[in-house]
């Protein structure tokens, strides 16, 4: 946004490690407090858990009458974590990838492709702003759709959980079930993990045609024969039972009430017990080994 001639100024909390690299960047930093104070336009990009209590005691306060609240995700507001004042635009610019990636599409003169949204619309220039935040961050060099609150949230939540993240539970049950009869630890990651990459970019390149088209034709026929005997109808019973739970706020409600005792029960309890499995530690030592990884 600065680099696309926005006056942008960054709200940290004091002591914060970001800081010095916003600083280095050419950006002004202030507290939260005044950055909310100077904005026009605020947009909040505190992880999840965080933004409600940030909202409600440091920038509430600072919203006048024709600011724009903006999001990069909806799950505060299309689960009232935050309600704002009805005299407020609310919008969201969502970029369909990491920050590092935005940063470096843009850099490269390209863009990661953007959904926007609209929750409230004051000043009926709410779209208008929208449009204009993802341009600025080079959204309108890729591709910017219109969506809502609700559809991110619930899409963006479900796609995590039973497909992207939660769908590497499959990549280590396939580890484990080589292990388990005997095989390398080695061979296991690289066929069940390391692998996938492969696959994926192809998938992302050209679609299942072009992955199919790309493999053995051995890989291909073990495809249709396997596929849906991992994926069953229970597990797509189960994909839309977690959909239900997304949809109705037993997720949203879950995941408050963990992370509003300090994240000191089953949170940091599994991230500890998944880092201790034996693939992190095959994986570690065979990616020192490739020298492509390494930049």
């Amino acid at each position: 946004l600065h680099e696309s001639g926005v006056d942008v100024v960054v709200g940290l909390r004091p002591g914060s490690a970001h800081t010095a690299k916003a600083e280095a960047a050419g950006l002004k930093v202030l507290g939260i407090e005044e950055a909310a104070e100077a904005g026009d336009i605020v947009m909040i990009l505190a992880p999840d858990e965080l933004q409600a209590s940030i909202y409600k005691n440091q920038i509430e306060k600072h919203m006048k009458e024709s600011n724009v609240l903006a999001f990069a995700h909806g799950f505060n507001i299309h689960y009232s974590q935050i309600q704002p004042a009805a005299d407020l635009d609310v919008i969201m610019i969502a970029p369909k990838g990491p920050g590092h990636t935005v940063r470096s599409q843009y850099v490269e003169g390209k863009g990661v492709p953007s959904l926007i949204a609209v929750y409230q619309d004051a000043s009926g220039k709410a779209k208008d702003y929208a449009l204009a935040y993802a341009s600025g961050i080079g959204a309108g060099r890729a591709g910017i759709l219109e969506t809502t609150f609700k559809e991110e949230t619930e899409t963006d939540l479900f796609g995590e959980q039973a497909v992207l993240c939660g769908g590497c539970e499959l990549m280590k049950a396939g580890f484990d079930t080589l292990v388990e009869a005997g095989y390398e630890p080695e061979m296991a990651y690289f066929e069940c993990i390391h692998e996938m990459k492969l696959i994926v970019d192809l998938i992302n390149e050209g679609g299942f045609d072009k992955m199919r088209y790309s493999i053995s034709n051995t890989a291909e026929y073990g495809d249709y024969r396997t596929g849906k005997r991992i994926i069953t109808e229970d597990t797509r019973k189960e994909m839309k039972k977690v959909l239900s739970e997304i949809q109705d706020g037993t997720f949203a409600s879950e995941f408050m009430q963990e992370f509003s005792a300090g994240r000191k029960s089953k949170f940091l309890a599994t991230r500890r017990k998944e880092s201790e499995h034996l693939l992190e530690k095959v994986g570690a030592g065979l990616r020192k080994m490739m020298s492509w990884l390494k930049k």
